[in-house]
C-alpha cells in the first residue's frame, strides 16, 4: 500500500519566534520532512523572524542543525537538505515596534498563500496581529497560527479572541493543538464513523465507562516556575484532554467539514456537568533519591499547584447519560503513555456461568508511544479443560499493520501546518470551543482554590496518588495499568 503525496500550493510561511525551541524541534524539521516527501515544493518560501540579529546564512546553519537533530526521516539526505535551505530567509523584527516590518514585507509575494505562525508567548499575539494589519502584510486570504495557551482563564481567553478578531476573521485563525494532528486521533473518527461495527454500540447502553490517560515520566525540572502558574488542569485537561473527550463523545457530524465537526465538539463541552469536588484528585510528585520533588522543581515549598489530576466527568445528553468518563494526567509517572480506553459493558446474561478472570471488551486507542488500536475480545481457552473464557487482543499497531508506510506517518505538526496551507480548519479549535472549555474549567479551579485543597503527594514512578485509584475502585472499576 503506497500513499500518494499531493503537493500543496505555493506559500509564504513566516515563523515568528523562528529561532525558538518549538521552531527548532518541531516546526522547521516538520516542514523539511514535508519537503523531503514532495508535499512542499521549491515554490515555497519560509521566513524566520525574531528579535535576534542574524543573516540568511546564519539562519540556514541554525536550521541545518535542527534538521540533523530532529528530522527523523530525510535528515541524512544532504542534497535535499541543501535544496530546502535555499527556501529559507531571515528577518530581525521587533514585535512591539517598527523594526524589521518593511524588510519582512519585501520578502513576501502577492500571488501565494500567506501564513504566519505565532510561535511566541501569548503576550505578543495581539502585537503581532496589529503589526501585520498596520503594515499591510496580512490580507483577507492570510492565515495566522496561534500556539497554546489560549488564555489563562475565561476572561483572558475572551479578550485574546476579541483582540485577534479585530484584525482577522475566525476562518483565518488556526488555534493549534498538536494532539489533534496525531494519526491515531484522526483514525478514531474513521473507526467511529466509517464502520458500522462500532457506532451502534457507542452510547450509554453498551459503554460502561471511558478512560483517557496522558502519563509522562518527566517532571517539570527547568520549567517549574512557569508550570507552577498553570498546573495540569490548565496545561493538559482544559485543552488536549478536552479535545480527546470531544472526539470520543461527539455526535456524528453531517459531513467531515471544519465547522460541522467543531459544532459537534462544542455541544459536548456545553453538555458537561459541573464536577463534584469528591470526583477530583490532585497530586504532586514527592522527592526520591536523585529526584527532586515537585515543590523543589517549582521553587515554592508552599505550592498548591497540581502536576497530577484525575477526575470523573459526566455528559448530560441522550447518548451518554449515566456513563462516566475518567480523565488522568500527570508528571513523573511510571511510564510514558497516552491512550483512550472505551470499556464496554458485560453481556446481560452469561450462559457460561461465573468467570472470575473475565474483564470484557475494551477498545484501546494508543496515542503514544507505538500508535495504534487494540480491541480486547473474549474467546474459549484452547484445550480440553471445559468452556473456560479468556481475553485476547485484536491488535492493530500501525507499524505492524502498515509496515514501512507507518514510518512515514507525518508528525502532528507536519500535518497541521499543511492543513493551514490548504485552508482546512477541521483539526483546529474554534474560538467558541476555547471559551466554552474555560467556562467549564474556571469554576473547578475556583472551587479547590476557595477550599484551600492541598494536592496529594505521590511517589515518582508510581501511578499517582492512592486517592486516584479509589476514584474507580469505589465503583467496582479500576484504572488500566500505565505502561508503554
Amino acid at each position: 500500500m503506497v500513499s500518494r503525496v499531493i503537493p500543496v500550493d505555493p506559500f509564504d510561511l513566516v515563523i515568528f519566534g523562528g529561532t525558538g525551541d518549538l521552531a527548532r524541534r518541531k516546526i522547521l524539521p516538520g516542514i523539511y520532512r514535508r519537503f523531503w516527501s514532495g508535499q512542499v515544493t521549491g515554490d515555497a518560501r519560509i521566513i524566520g523572524a525574531s528579535r535576534k540579529e542574524m543573516s540568511d546564512e546564519d539562519y540556514r546553519a541554525f536550521v541545518r542543525g535542527a534538521i540533523a537533530e530532529f528530522a527523523i526521516e530525510g535528515g541524512e539526505d544532504g542534497d535535499k537538505v541543501e535544496e530546502f535551505l535555499e527556501l529559507l530567509h531571515y528577518v530581525a523584527i521587533d514585535a512591539t515596534g517598527e523594526g524589521g516590518w518593511k524588510d519582512l514585507r519585501r520578502h513576501l509575494r502577492g500571488h501565494v498563500v500567506r501564513a504566519f505562525n505565532f510561535s511566541v508567548g501569548p503576550s505578543l499575539f495581539g502585537d503581532l496581529a496589529e503589526q501585520l494589519h498596520r503594515n499591510k502584510i496580512a490580507g483577507k486570504h492570510s492565515r495566522i497560527v496561534v500556539e497554546k495557551p489560549f488564555g489563562h482563564d475565561l476572561e483572558s481567553a475572551v479578550e485574546l479572541n476579541r483582540t485577534l478578531r479585530k484584525y482577522f476573521r475566525e476562518d483565518q485563525i488556526y488555534r493549534i493543538d498538536h494532539y489533534l494532528g496525531k494519526e491515531t486521533v484522526q483514525n478514531l473518527m474513521a473507526v467511529r464513523f466509517g464502520n458500522i461495527l462500532f457506532e451502534p454500540l457507542w452510547n450509554a447502553q453498551f459503554v460502561d465507562h471511558v478512560q483517557i490517560t496522558v502519563a509522562e515520566t518527566v517532571g517539570v525540572t527547568g520549567r517549574g516556575a512557569y508550570y507552577d502558574k498553570s498546573g495540569a488542569m490548565r496545561d493538559m485537561v482544559q485543552n488536549h484532554m478536552m479535545q480527546l473527550l470531544c472526539l470520543i463523545a461527539m455526535e456524528p457530524p453531517h459531513t467531515f467539514e471544519p465547522d460541522a465537526v467543531r459544532d459537534e465538539k462544542l455541544k459536548v463541552i456545553r453538555a458537561l456537568d459541573p464536577v463534584d469536588p469528591g470526583d477530583i484528585v490532585r497530586g504532586q510528585y514527592g522527592a526520591e533519591e536523585g529526584i527532586a520533588s515537585y515543590v523543589e522543581d517549582a521553587e515554592d515549598e508552599a505550592s498548591l499547584t497540581e502536576c497530577f489530576i484525575a477526575m470523573k466527568l459526566h455528559i448530560s445528553n441522550w447518548r451518554w447519560k449515566g456513563t462516566p468518563f475518567y480523565l488522568r494526567t500527570g508528571k513523573r509517572l511510571k511510564a510514558r503513555a497516552s491512550e483512550i480506553a472505551v470499556v464496554f459493558k458485560d453481556p446481560p446474561h452469561s450462559i457460561f456461568g461465573p468467570q472470575e478472570d473475565r474483564r470484557g471488551n475494551v477498545l484501546v486507542i494508543r496515542l503514544q508511544p507505538n500508535e495504534g488500536m487494540k480491541l480486547r475480545v473474549t474467546i474459549k481457552e484452547p484445550g480440553p479443560g471445559g468452556m473456560r473464557l479468556i481475553e485476547v487482543p485484536l491488535d492493530m499497531s500501525f507499524a505492524d499493520a502498515l509496515g514501512a508506510e507507518a514510518q512515514a506517518v507525518p508528525d502532528a505538526y507536519e500535518r497541521l501546518i499543511m492543513d493551514v496551507i490548504r485552508g482546512n480548519q477541521t483539526l483546529f479549535m474554534r474560538g467558541d470551543e476555547v471559551e466554552a472549555a474555560w467556562a467549564w474549567t474556571d469554576p473547578i479551579i475556583a472551587g479547590w482554590t476557595d477550599r484551600g485543597d492541598r494536592p496529594k503527594v505521590y511517589a515518582p514512578g508510581s501511578a499517582g496518588p492512592e486517592e486516584a485509584l479509589m476514584l474507580l475502585y469505589r465503583e467496582g472499576r479500576r484504572w488500566r495499568d500505565i505502561k508503554e
